[in-house]
């Protein structure tokens, strides 16, 4: 594949990449639940019009299009060989309740936007291309999560299918009446030796890329994560009549602990940790807490910190509990390990954005994505653009047509330049 031509200019009078991406991000954003906001959850009528909008968009750009069993609208252009691997790209649709319209939408869009452009030049590559558009990223209306990408990596539990919302509907009938087969979702699994990679640009949800004044990064890695709940027992008492060197006060200890929690992030590279809910049960204004429960989310690129981490609190939890005559325990809920990016699409990253005359920035990621599951399927990579502020997850979340551009045009010509050989796994 050619690399002296500028993949980086737009013809004279074209529109530019980046407008066309963030003019269909406008468009997509209609289909939601809420009519002042943006709310579109994994199968649900808003879920569904997005669905057909982006398939019809995938054809608009050369593809042949399908929605597979776990309602992933799969968008596939061919290879100039036929049998050559496939390159998966995209991002999820799906939005937390009351979202921004850019993240996960924009890797889909801009994915099919980089396509479009082969497509308009009449270039096929020496692999397959399919862009992804996953359902069930954010996994807010069931107690599961990454149904879809879990699905290709053949990681569903049979039990995630009896999953319910809060309406009492289960992940399967809901998959039925949209128009998937929970009875396929098992054979969704793609074979390793089929699928080259997986690509996905998402925005930054942090604030590293403004910070340098950067428009794209690189990820190094998808950082693992811990959840936990904290229940910390004491003994009731009088808040009048309790003297203060007599009392078990398990408020007074959960916020100690919830100290400590501070202090090892703070103390400890690569590691973030947060707090975001505490209770007291049946407590009262002028009684003693009892019992208290709080939250804890443990996230590092470096399983091995994260663990290490997890090791020194729960000491430190002990510790501190004994001191004050107190119980302590502590209940997990959820154990993600951390996905590391490949070396050979960070490479072929890297060497794009400095043909476009831009420093390459690498960062880890600290929110999960699609490539947390597909990181046992196939080497993953991910391009971060950068978003003001790094607020996400809001209404508020904003992205520039000029940044969208940048990374659209990096895409294009990482796509064009990829060589099938620098991803591939070295033999056991």
């Amino acid at each position: 594949m050619p690399h002296d031509r500028p993949h980086d200019q737009t013809s004279p009078g074209q529109t530019s990449l980046g407008a066309a991406v963030m003019a269909r991000l406008d468009d997509l954003a209609r289909f939601s639940a809420d009519a002042d906001g943006l709310t579109r959850l994994y199968l649900t009528p808003a879920h569904a019009a997005a669905a057909r909008q982006v398939a019809a968009w995938m054809e608009e750009a050369g593809m042949t299009t399908r929605l597979d069993a776990a309602a992933t609208v799969v968008g596939r252009y061919e290879a100039a060989v036929p049998g050559a691997p496939t390159l998966l790209l995209g991002s999820h649709i799906d939005t937390v309740r009351h979202a921004g319209r850019y993240d996960g939408n924009l890797g889909v869009v801009m994915a099919i936007a980089a396509v479009q452009e082969l497509h308009r030049l009449g270039e096929r590559l020496p692999f397959a291309v399919e862009v992804l558009a996953f359902g069930d990223e954010e996994g807010v209306r069931f107690p599961v999560t990454l149904t879809g990408s879990r699905g290709l990596a053949g990681l569903v539990s049979p039990d995630a299918l009896d999953a319910r919302d809060r309406d009492g509907v289960s992940l399967a009938q809901a998959l039925r009446e949209f128009g998937g087969d929970p009875d396929g979702v098992a054979g969704l699994a793609r074979d390793p030796a089929s699928v080259l990679g997986y690509l996905e640009v998402h925005i930054e949800q942090g604030p590293v890329l403004e910070e340098a004044d950067l428009a794209v990064g690189i990820v190094t890695a998808i950082a693992g994560a811990s959840r936990l709940v904290v229940t910390v027992e004491g003994r009731a008492g009088h808040a009048g009549t309790v003297p203060m060197a007599l009392r078990h006060d398990s408020l007074a200890a959960a916020a100690e602990m919830v100290l400590a929690i501070e202090a090892e992030a703070k103390g400890t590279p690569d590691l973030v940790a947060t707090v975001g809910q505490i209770e007291v049960p049946r407590g009262a204004v002028n009684v003693i807490p009892a019992l208290t429960r709080f939250s804890l989310d443990l996230r590092s690129p470096s399983d091995a910190v994260r663990h290490a981490a997890l090791a020194r609190l729960s000491a430190a939890f002990a510790a501190i509990a004994e001191r004050r005559g107190v119980a302590v325990s502590a209940q997990g809920s959820y154990d993600e390990p951390a996905a590391s990016c490949a070396p050979g699409l960070m490479a072929a990253l890297a060497e794009g954005i400095a043909r476009l005359g831009l420093r390459p920035l690498h960062l880890p990621s600290g929110a999960g994505h699609d490539g947390l599951a597909l990181a046992g399927l196939c080497p993953i990579g991910m391009i971060f653009v950068r978003c003001a502020g790094g607020l996400s997850h809001s209404p508020a979340e904003s992205v520039t047509a000029a940044d969208v551009d940048v990374a659209t045009r990096l895409l294009v010509d990482v796509l064009r330049g990829l060589q099938p050989d620098s991803l591939a796994r070295p033999s056991l």
